[in-house]
């Protein structure tokens, strides 16, 4: 017999509830990114190259870095080798340190107090109001701590460790990040090869 449309459509909405997040893409982007510079490279690793790897906008990503540079979070390099590095060990660098560093710490909840302004209290809220904390805004806060503890005690490195993926695609990842660095290397060569002859012909002139 064929499940009901009701109950089918319903447990594809607890899948995937749509709308609105808390935490915009951005957030989600700068996470996936930054995981790839636990590892220690050789070189810094661009933006643009980071952008490329995960198959999202260079631009948005030139707005994400800058924000996890400012929270010490990176650093970066200016240059054509340039790029970024963590600047801080990947253990001590926490979910939590990334997503504030990004979404300037989101609240859960903005409590607007409207208990106060029931009709019936005519503008004059009765004492009782007074002695108790609200209810509603206890329990979004205490959801809102427990979020922000989860993320606290997880780390970029736990990330890291967990994630799943056999050791040839790590290994992929790393040689398409070392080309790519060594092809900006070559094209900085080129270009000072380039110059150097320009100026030895104007010389001649």
């Amino acid at each position: 017999m064929d499940r009901p449309a009701g109950i089918a459509r319903n447990k594809r909405q607890a899948a995937d509830p749509g709308g609105p997040s808390l935490y915009g893409a951005s957030v989600e982007y700068g996470i996936h990114c930054i995981i790839w510079l636990v590892h220690p490279r050789t070189k810094p690793v661009s933006s643009r190259d980071l952008a490329d790897l995960q198959g999202i906008s260079p631009a948005l990503l030139a707005r994400i870095l800058p924000k996890l540079e400012k929270a010490g979070l990176v650093a970066s390099t200016s240059g054509i080798n340039g790029g970024y590095r963590l600047a801080r060990r990947p253990q001590d660098i926490t979910v939590l340190d990334i997503v504030d560093a990004i979404d300037g710490g989101k609240r859960l909840f903005d409590c607007k107090d409207i208990r106060r302004k029931c009709l019936l209290f005519d503008g004059r809220p009765p004492g009782w109001i007074e002695r108790h904390d609200c209810g509603v805004h206890a329990v979004m806060l205490r959801a809102e701590n427990s979020m922000r503890d989860e993320m606290a005690r997880t780390s970029l490195l736990d990330l890291a460790n967990g994630f799943q993926a056999p050791a040839e695609f790590r290994n992929d990842v790393d040689a398409w990040l070392d080309d790519r660095g060594a092809g900006r290397e070559s094209s900085r060569i080129a270009a000072v090869k380039t110059s150097a002859r320009r100026i030895a012909m104007e010389k001649k002139t």
